[in-house]
């Protein structure tokens, strides 16, 4: 596959940067046998998209079945719905979206796949100045990827992590991310989705594999 600039990186290999570009509202669910299909209004996020192109929709690598003027639909299989939030939305809620990364783009968070590991529920959530401090809990098997200091993405969003124990993590949220992305919208209980740093996760299971040799 050639290399083209500015042109989106095919080979199977999608990739975000973690910069929400904004939000999306779901116009309507379908309900399948097997796959529900999300309806989403992606007028502004929607320039040069062709179908079988991938967007992320709450931090979920989702790909473009159908296109009609702005209305865009994703098929979602059982497994999206069991790992991911997106078995909890309804018509009318908004979504974050964000292209895949294209060539030449600007790094401005980290590279994501749009794999999530696991969802995670908010524990406490409090206004700081104009910003948003939140506490999360840490996912069964996440623990050791989640690090003071380290990446982590948050439905999509790049974010840095603040203090962290055995069981939860600390994020604060400046005033721009609250006004772009949906989570100045969340309440304490709510589930995000949670993707975990690659580079992460890679030194720290190499290194538990030492461990064990």
């Amino acid at each position: 596959m050639a290399w083209h600039r500015r042109g989106p990186i095919r080979g199977g290999l999608n990739m975000y940067t973690g910069i929400v570009a904004g939000t999306a509202p779901i116009l309507d669910i379908i309900e399948g046998e097997s796959i529900r299909t999300f309806s989403v209004d992606l007028s502004g996020f929607d320039e040069g998209l062709v179908t079988g192109a991938s967007v992320s929709l709450d931090g979920v690598c989702m790909t473009v079945v159908r296109i009609d003027s702005e209305r865009v639909d994703f098929d979602a299989i059982s497994e999206t719905l069991e790992r991911t939030t997106l078995a909890d939305r309804s018509t009318g809620d908004l979504l974050n979206v964000e292209r895949s990364m294209r060539l030449g783009d600007e790094l401005g968070g980290h590279i994501l796949s749009g794999h999530v590991m696991a969802t995670a529920e908010i524990l406490e959530f409090g206004m700081v100045g104009e910003g948003k401090d939140l506490r999360i809990s840490i996912p069964d098997d996440c623990g050791p990827f989640i690090l003071e200091k380290g990446f982590i993405a948050i439905d999509g969003m790049s974010l840095t992590v603040g203090k962290c124990d055995e069981e939860s993590f600390s994020l604060h949220i400046i005033p721009e991310t609250l006004r772009i992305t949906t989570i100045g919208r969340k309440i304490v209980g709510d589930r995000v989705n949670i993707e975990i740093d690659s580079r992460t996760q890679a030194v720290v299971e190499t290194m538990l594999r030492m461990g064990k040799s």
